[in-house]
């Protein structure tokens, strides 16, 4: 029986593309193959997965021409995730979506995804048109997230500087697990941990090079932190990095996993396949280097690849 559970897999569906084309991220005529239930089903089958995780993780701002942008879309969006989730019991959830044209719609829909939909948590990228966590627009949403203790599944995105970064490259490359750093660095140094506790925040890819920089951020403290910054020390540092939960999609190598053993116990890794997005060969080798690491038990393991995401999830547990 498979037994995997897979909590970063990207939904490419018909209202995706209309949502990511009128927001500029896809060429016109860009060739593209909208997402089936049953090619996933496939997908999931062939590796050991009985639920993925559905997200579209980017996270957009409106614009002047379009206040409303994107919130109408998003909310068929999320109700298309959820009538997924509906038609096939026990293979799939979701995270839901959230529009950033103002912090009241974002708001908004987390009510309605919650309550309503009753969608299994809320997708973010790494940056909100280029506001990360700590600055005051993002606050009320990290706020009502932590007070529901729901799990809020990071993704990483390019920065706004991405076109000089990226040094003609695709982000995936060095940004994207910048990008991830540059995000949670931020939410510590501006005391978002301490005022939010209950934030549950899950990251792609291990949080990206995060892990790697643990003892150079608690070292750091007192050495040029900002002006608004919270007064924390390194064993708050230690504390929120033990506290996040970490997603090993294409970061099961040991070049990646190691790191992430050192700031976390393997009972806060969550199985990931980033499917839709990588190519299966990739995942495929991911999966052998976690299945055959030698920094793991045949209980850690079985914690990473289901009984985690069965704590995070719970209706998955309950059937």
């Amino acid at each position: 029986m498979a037994s995997r559970i897979d909590v970063h897999s990207h939904y490419m569906g018909e209202v995706s593309f209309r949502l990511l084309k009128e927001a500029g991220l896809i060429p016109e005529n860009f060739p593209i193959k909208f997402w089936s239930a049953e090619d996933a089903i496939d997908f999931m089958d062939r590796h050991d997965i009985e639920t993925q995780m559905l997200s579209l993780p980017f996270s957009l701002r409106g614009n002047a021409a379009d206040p409303q942008f994107p919130a109408p879309l998003i909310r068929e969006l999320n109700e298309t995730l959820a009538e997924v989730v509906s038609a096939h019991p026990g293979r799939f959830g979701a995270f839901a979506t959230l529009p950033f044209n103002s912090t009241d719609a974002a708001l908004e829909e987390i009510e309605y995804a919650l309550d309503v939909l009753h969608l299994d948590g809320i997708a973010q990228s790494s940056n909100v048109g280029g506001t990360y966590l700590g600055h005051a627009f993002l606050e009320p949403v990290i706020e009502e997230l932590a007070r529901r203790e729901v799990p809020v599944f990071m993704h990483p995105n390019d920065c706004i500087h991405a076109a000089d970064l990226n040094l003609g490259r695709v982000g995936s490359f060095i940004e994207f697990p910048m990008d991830t750093a540059r995000n949670v660095t931020n939410a510590i140094l501006t005391g978002v941990f301490q005022r939010h506790p209950g934030l549950k925040l899950i990251l792609a890819h291990n949080g990206g090079v995060l892990p790697t920089l643990a003892w150079r951020i608690s070292e750091h403290l007192g050495m040029g932190q900002g002006p608004g910054d919270a007064d924390i020390d390194a064993q708050h540092v230690e504390e929120v990095l033990r506290g996040l939960y970490y997603e090993v999609a294409l970061a099961a190598s040991p070049h990646s996993l190691l790191p992430t053993l050192k700031v976390a116990d393997a009972n806060h890794l969550v199985f990931g396949t980033d499917y839709g997005a990588a190519p299966e060969a990739f995942i495929a080798r991911n999966i052998e280097h976690l299945v055959k690491s030698d920094a793991l038990d045949d209980v850690q393991r079985v914690s990473i690849e289901r009984e985690t995401a069965l704590q995070l999830f719970p209706r998955l547990a309950n059937g």
